[in-house]
């Protein structure tokens, strides 16, 4: 009979110990940072998209266009300490054309990619008249 009570009293004791045992977190997936979302622009090839956000988790089967960047952490400690996060991307012809998720987009994420390399560009070419590039016409040529 005491055999029986002190193997019960030793099975309720350890099993009052288990909140002790240490439990990690375990994070899967695309840890993502706002910041990083904050350089996205419309516009941007898959290239340029990868080397930002890295490759994404989930890429559809059916449709290469559409990249998931899911983030899910399990909490050791309880359950309100879970995460879980989602930003989805679609591309049309290899360039970014929409993005949405737990994310907010940033004011220049509409703004195409290249934008202000063109208009740049455009002024630059108009500076540039066969009367102010001289290098070219006072180049001496030797016949020999």
């Amino acid at each position: 009979m005491y055999f029986r009570v002190a193997i019960i009293v030793t099975a309720l004791t350890l099993s009052s110990c288990s909140s002790w045992v240490f439990r990690y977190d375990v994070p899967q997936g695309n840890y993502l940072e706002q910041k990083s979302i904050d350089k996205l622009q419309v516009g941007m090839t898959k290239e340029q998209v990868k080397f930002i956000l890295g490759s994404p988790v989930v890429v559809d089967l059916f449709n290469d266009n559409t990249w998931n960047y899911v983030y899910k952490l399990k909490s050791g400690r309880n359950r309100e300490f879970d995460q879980r996060k989602e930003f989805i991307i679609n591309f049309s012809e290899d360039k970014l054309i929409s993005a949405s998720g737990d994310f907010t987009l940033s004011d220049k994420f509409n703004t195409p990619f290249n934008a202000t390399v063109a208009a740049k560009e455009t002024v630059n070419n108009n500076k540039l008249t066969p009367e102010k590039n001289t290098s070219v016409k006072n180049k001496v040529t030797d016949d020999k």
